[in-house]
């Protein structure tokens, strides 16, 4: 039986932009998935080679961000392993200086945690393929909050549960009341040509995690959780 450290560090780089949604620059990002994506990992160039098709994953970059309508102020959350760089991002899209943060937290089973994130929440559909043999299943968004959380409850891992479930499931290293989760459904994400049928569903969740495995909880914050975590979705951001 493996035996669950007691305590595990996490160090990442936070950076938090905030920017003028009526800007063509935040504007464009706001309406375009790949757009968003494309401003996210400008923050690093030439931290890997060109065209290295694991960029994001080998930098640890993961990012979330939210927009208020109201005030017109977009606010963008990228974390990663290596500093970034924003000075490509225009001056006048900006509303004030990026703020550039080193997280080094130290983790200890028995810990409480506020969380928010924000998922992909899909599961797998089953599909027949030819003569009826199954095939690989659809991957489908769920669309109800009862079901995302559900999905997200999934992945909570009890004190002394390994941290891959029965079907292979990675689980987050801490766990929580699942009725005590608040969840709300944001609209799709999308692309246009020529990234037609980009469709990425996404759900905040918010609530208060207790650690039960700090190195697995490490791991998820490290690597984020779910899918789309390209186009902004998987950061667990935790306090």
């Amino acid at each position: 039986m493996t035996r669950t450290a007691a305590a595990a560090r996490f160090v990442a780089t936070h950076s938090v932009l905030t920017l003028d949604a009526r800007h063509p620059y935040a504007a464009k990002s706001l309406i375009d998935a790949q757009d968003m994506h494309r401003t996210v990992m400008n923050g690093f160039r030439g931290w890997v080679d060109n065209g290295s098709r694991d960029a994001r994953a080998q930098m640890g970059v993961l990012s979330t961000w939210s927009v208020d309508l109201r005030a017109a102020v977009l606010v963008l959350v990228v974390q990663s392993r290596v500093p970034g760089d924003w000075s490509a991002v225009p001056r006048a899209a900006l509303t004030g200086r990026p703020r550039v943060i080193t997280v080094d937290r130290t983790f200890r089973a028995g810990d409480s945690l506020t969380f928010r994130t924000v998922v992909n929440p899909t599961h797998s559909r089953p599909v027949s393929g030819a003569n009826g043999a199954r095939a690989r299943g659809k991957r489908v968004a769920h669309t109800r909050p009862d079901h995302v959380r559900n999905w997200f409850a999934r992945r909570l891992q009890a004190d002394g549960e390994p941290r891959s479930a029965p079907d292979g499931l990675v689980r987050i290293g801490a766990t929580a009341d699942p009725e005590d989760l608040g969840v709300r459904m944001l609209p799709t994400v999308t692309s246009p040509a020529p990234h037609q049928g980009l469709l990425i569903a996404r759900a905040e969740i918010r609530g208060t995690l207790t650690v039960t495995d700090p190195a697995a909880l490490v791991e998820a914050l490290t690597h984020g959780i779910g899918h789309a975590r390209a186009y902004g979705c998987g950061l667990l951001l935790t306090r």
